[in-house]
């Protein structure tokens, strides 16, 4: 059958038409024929979403974003998506914003709740919520550390100013002294340092026989220990210990007064009168050195004996207190 030029005209321009809706379902990214739920959702940003993204649940695409537009004039964007008619959940869910990798890019994920309320149906606006992403939570944890570097570097160029304003010419020429001063001390140690080195090894034979000497007197000093160890040392200090312990006891009797000696000690009146006796005998020697007549008077021829005169200064007649 031959078709006329009209009729292949037609069937060109619906060929055309039905690939221009086909084409523009492909980029929306709509299928043409689909059973699909759609359902809307409001962000304050998107932070780069683009029509077509993904929609998954659990990590399953189940849909696309089809739309993004701005729903009022606070700037609040409107974002249009389609899902499975396979899955229900409540419309309590929630379609989070997230970012689907560590470079950039945005996604959409319900998370659905399962809480007894009427399942969601197409037309629905599901709570919105913004996960936020690495870069969001970098920027979180890192402003309070920017704060802290911030005020570590402002306080140490505080520091700095304040370290210049002490070190003026004066105190800088005094350190510079001083380094200078440092450094010849220290050239002077290792000059000390290698003058001993040398001495050191000039009389290292020296100083081997001293320490073998040292070693020697340690042992024989070893020997001398163990040898009046063996003679009996302990015991003799022992017994030198019993000794002094009786020596204690004993004038610890005489302080107390017992016995002989210790009433001759502590008795006052036997002291007294043997100085008394003692006093006494010593004026009786001296009256029989000067006046022995007094004493011995022997007559050999039956002469008559003398009566005895006492001198004027006999010093058996005076007081002995005087």
């Amino acid at each position: 059958m031959k078709l006329s030029r009209e009729i292949k005209t037609g069937i060109i321009v619906l060929g055309g038409i039905l690939l221009f809706v086909m084409g523009y379902s492909f980029l929306k990214a709509t299928p043409l024929f689909n059973n699909s739920k759609i359902f809307y959702a409001i962000y304050s940003h998107v932070g780069g979403l683009q029509p077509g993204t993904q929609v998954s649940i659990n990590g399953l695409n189940v849909g696309n974003v089809n739309n993004i537009t701005f729903k009022n004039a606070s700037g609040n964007l409107l974002v249009t998506f389609s899902v499975d008619s396979d899955f229900e959940f409540s419309r309590n869910s929630i379609a989070e914003l997230y970012d689907t990798g560590i470079i950039g890019g945005k996604g959409i994920q319900i998370n659905p709740v399962f809480d007894g309320a009427p399942a969601a149906k197409s037309g629905d606006t599901l709570t919105s919520n913004i996960k936020p992403g690495v870069t969001d939570l970098l920027q979180q944890k890192l402003a309070p550390l920017q704060s802290k570097i911030e005020g570590a570097v402002s306080n140490a160029d505080s520091l700095l100013i304040n370290f210049n304003d002490v070190l003026d010419e004066e105190t800088k020429r005094s350190l510079r002294e001083s380094i200078q001063g440092l450094n010849v001390t220290v050239q002077s140690f290792q000059s000390s340092a290698a003058t001993l080195n040398t001495l050191l090894a000039d009389n290292k034979n020296k100083l081997d026989s001293s320490i073998t000497n040292i070693n020697t007197i340690t042992t024989n000093f070893s020997v001398l220990s163990d040898s009046i160890a063996e003679v009996g040392l302990s015991n003799t200090i022992r017994s030198l210990e019993a000794t002094i312990s009786n020596m204690d006891r004993m004038l610890a009797k005489i302080e107390s007064g017992e016995g002989t000696l210790g009433k001759l000690v502590n008795n006052e009146e036997l002291y007294n009168n043997l100085s008394e006796a003692s006093k006494e005998l010593d004026l009786l020697l001296q009256d029989f050195r000067l006046n022995p007549k007094r004493y011995v008077n022997v007559s050999v021829f039956g002469k008559k004996q003398k009566e005895y005169e006492v001198p004027e200064e006999d010093p058996a007649t005076k007081n002995p207190e005087e």
